[in-house]
């Protein structure tokens, strides 16, 4: 991800209408650059320490799907909007103690990088009576403070999950490095890519190869030109967090 300075937050819908129209319009560009279709890129808004009424608005805006990082947040605000028909997606690492919660509410993970999760998910799961779609983490940019799977851990990874009927796992999802270097960050989305496509033999029925998610509101628009199917954009849309970013993504 390369650093911006904060962005101003959005308190009318008018506001947020315009951020969401400004980001739709740099998804075109991008798509564009990379010679491929908008409809292939899902912008995910992620809403977390966003409150309740301005998510309301942003499902006037026509906006449904929203990503959480705490297990505990998403919770909240899914019980508390049950009123709306809204899906969500969970992107943050995710401890075992949590995945009841989860299995509840949730349509999608996207941060799995443990068997032991894996296995508590698909048994939460079967209680549940449903399933999930996950996409598998993994640490492209070598940083140990970031949680995910190495590149040659993946495939391993793969094997031992693919008979957990209950997990519909629709490829992977990475965090770029934070860094002002584009070529860097860039590498980071380049080895993705190059990791899905190099898996795509073999495939269970209930794995696909569709979903790269990578991109978030400081660097989506490279994500794209590399093959991203999912951005992940938080503040561009809703405003600077008032707290620090190691608070949703710590260190291990």
């Amino acid at each position: 991800m390369i650093p911006r300075p904060p962005y101003k937050r959005a308190e009318t819908i008018e506001e947020l209408s315009a951020n969401f129209a400004d980001i739709e319009q740099r998804i075109q560009l991008a798509c564009h650059r990379a010679n491929r279709n908008v409809d292939s890129v899902r912008l995910l808004p992620v809403t977390k320490t966003v409150d309740e009424q301005v998510m309301r608005m942003a499902f006037e805006l026509g906006f449904n799907y929203f990503g959480e990082n705490k297990v505990q947040e998403a919770l909240e605000k899914s019980d508390s909007m049950v009123d709306l028909p809204i899906e969500w997606s969970v992107i943050g690492h995710l401890q075992t103690n949590k995945v009841k919660y989860i299995a509840r509410f949730a349509t999608e993970f996207q941060a799995l990088d443990s068997l032991k999760v894996a296995e508590k998910l698909q048994e939460r799961l079967e209680v549940e009576d449903r399933s999930m779609n996950v996409l598998i983490q993994v640490n492209t940019s070598n940083e140990d403070s970031k949680y995910g799977l190495h590149p040659t851990e993946v495939s391993e990874f793969i094997e031992r999950i693919k008979s957990f009927d209950r997990l519909q796992v629709k490829w992977l999802m990475t965090l770029a490095l934070l860094s002002n270097n584009t070529e860097k960050v860039r590498d980071c989305f380049i080895l993705l890519r190059q990791l899905r496509d190099g898996l795509k033999e073999n495939l269970p029925s209930h794995m696909s190869m569709d979903e790269l998610s990578m991109g978030m509101s400081g660097d989506f628009e490279i994500a794209i030109e590399e093959g991203a199917t999912i951005v992940r954009i938080g503040q561009a849309l809703f405003g600077a967090r008032t707290l620090p970013d190691s608070y949703y993504w710590p260190e291990k």
